[in-house]
């Protein structure tokens, strides 16, 4: 970049006066044209008023009161009368109970791992069990919740558990 030097520079003229702002011309066309507009709606006002009918006027000002229309109801079908008299028989039948229902959150292979879902199955406000079982591939703990009387309770508790992040939870009838 090149060096400048401002101490030996020496100012501009400054002798130059701003002139004023040239002055703009007074809108003729603008005034004509709203002038034309507020007389174009004078006048438009006046016609209207002037070349009126008379009975329509008067037939605003006075309006005729309507007579009220007769509303015809329509008779109701004979068919309609019997079934408001039919009375219906149904079979209700007995709901066979089904046994106790137990939930199933998990089964492992280590006991702390089954230890730790009771915790989590706790902290829901939930009491869960863990069951330890033989099977031909070594020994199984699993985390059980119920029995439940019935499975609509088991599946509130279910809804429980989803809240909180564990699912994967079976119900089965209790054996």
């Amino acid at each position: 970049m090149a060096q400048h030097d401002y101490i030996n520079k020496k100012p501009a003229n400054r002798k130059k006066a701003k002139s004023a702002p040239a002055k703009k011309p007074f809108p003729i066309l603008l005034v004509l044209i709203v002038t034309l507009l507020v007389a174009g709606f004078a006048y438009g006002l006046w016609f209207i008023k002037n070349n009126a009918d008379p009975e329509l006027v008067e037939k605003q000002a006075n309006p005729v009161p309507t007579t009220p229309v007769e509303v015809v109801v329509p008779r109701t079908p004979a068919f309609i009368k019997e079934i408001r008299n039919h009375k219906i028989q149904v079979e209700v039948k007995e709901l066979e109970k089904k046994g106790p229902y137990v939930m199933q959150c998990g089964s492992f292979r280590t006991y702390p791992q089954a230890e730790s879902l009771k915790a989590k199955i706790a902290f829901a406000g939930l009491i869960s069990e863990i069951k330890e079982t033989t099977g031909s591939s070594g020994i199984w703990y699993k985390v059980r919740l119920g029995p439940y009387k019935t499975k609509r309770q088991a599946e509130s508790d279910k809804n429980k558990l989803k809240r909180v992040k564990i699912v994967g939870c079976g119900i089965w009838g209790w054996t």
